[in-house]
């Protein structure tokens, strides 16, 4: 069973070691997800810190995934833009732990996450991934329209560079 959960600072910080599992098991796996090898649950559990800050400001929204009952994937709806960017949102960071891919989890903490935006009046969403990613399949199926590839955006946990692609997606009001 999995069950999506909108966590404030609190419930955040009452699971900041398995959202910090989640994070180390992701660039473990080889995610380019914005962190280098060697790359520990401590650091992860220390950059934690940083985005339950945002949720307590409220520049940032965070989702848990909890597949029986065990947190196993997160995303976070970035609302920190400059004031003339007020009606968009960023989305940022959709893990998934291995243990539970395979599962339409990542598909259903977009669509919890997309329709938070839509709660919250957003208009428009964007994100980047990893050119030929499982997660480019995904947003593809899910109606998100690609705006081009940047090439040699990012690097591999391992130094290796790799393409993004950017999307975006225009929500009803």
């Amino acid at each position: 069973m999995i069950e999506i959960c909108l966590l404030d600072a609190k419930a955040a910080e009452a699971d900041r070691a398995q959202l910090a599992e989640t994070l180390a098991d992701c660039v473990a796996g080889g995610a380019s997800v914005s962190f280098m090898w060697p790359f520990t649950v401590e650091d992860a559990h220390r950059w934690w810190g940083n985005v339950i800050d945002k949720v307590g400001a409220g520049d940032t929204v965070l989702f848990g995934a909890y597949v029986d009952g065990v947190l196993s994937g997160t995303v976070q709806l970035g609302l920190d833009c400059p004031p003339n960017q007020r009606h968009r949102g960023d989305v940022k960071k959709l893990l998934v732990h291995r243990r539970a891919r395979g599962r339409g989890v990542a598909g259903q903490l977009m669509l919890t996450l997309e329709q938070e935006a839509k709660n919250r009046n957003l208009s428009l969403i964007t994100l980047d991934t990893v050119t030929g990613s499982y997660a480019e399949r995904l947003y593809g199926e899910l109606g998100w329209t690609k705006a081009g590839i940047i090439p040699n955006f990012a690097m591999w946990p391992d130094g290796r560079l790799c393409d993004a692609t950017v999307f975006w997606k225009a929500l009803p009001t």
